[in-house]
């Protein structure tokens, strides 16, 4: 008979699905700590949490939980807010979270593009590597002129309440 200490939850301080979760981000790249940090942000049923709060349910140290908040900050997906009868500070997923992600890709999408277009001036223009760079320029041209036009169709469908939450 399982025990509630054989779950999971009680093991990881995730569910099961929020490791999952972790456990696909980190194969997808994302460091570990960071992964699960998200993770917990995103199962938190409070509206904001403490690092110290992070620390103790995923079982990590200051040190980690400081680097995955500094970078989940510095990539739009969490925020500080106030918490007045607090003197700790506290973090909670933006509400926007997805759609700030996604526009602060249309940097490296940018980057890319023009990595493509100086690569061309360096190659021979009827070889391999020009149509390869080609291609990689077009691709991020394009991705660069439709996420604007996508994000905004995303937010023409949520409710008017969330459309004060834009980035």
């Amino acid at each position: 008979m399982a025990t509630p200490s054989d779950s999971p939850q009680a093991a990881t301080g995730l569910p099961e699905a929020g490791e999952h979760l972790a456990l696909a981000l980190t194969q997808a790249g994302m460091q570990r700590m960071i992964a699960r940090t998200l993770a917990a942000f995103l199962f938190s049923d409070r509206e904001s949490v403490t690092a110290g709060e992070l620390g103790r349910q995923l079982g990590a140290s200051a040190g980690s939980i400081s680097g995955a908040i500094t970078m989940l900050r510095t990539v739009g997906l969490i925020e500080q807010v106030p918490a007045p009868s607090s003197r700790r500070d506290h973090y909670r997923m933006r509400p926007d979270a997805w759609a700030t992600l996604m526009t602060s890709k249309n940097a490296m999408i940018g980057l890319m593009r023009e990595i493509a277009d100086a690569g061309l001036s360096t190659v021979p223009s009827d070889g391999p590597a020009a149509a390869r760079l080609r291609r990689m320029r077009d691709f991020y041209a394009y991705m660069l002129a439709e996420l604007p036009a996508l994000i905004e169709r995303w937010y023409a469908t949520q409710p008017p309440d969330d459309q004060a939450q834009r980035p």
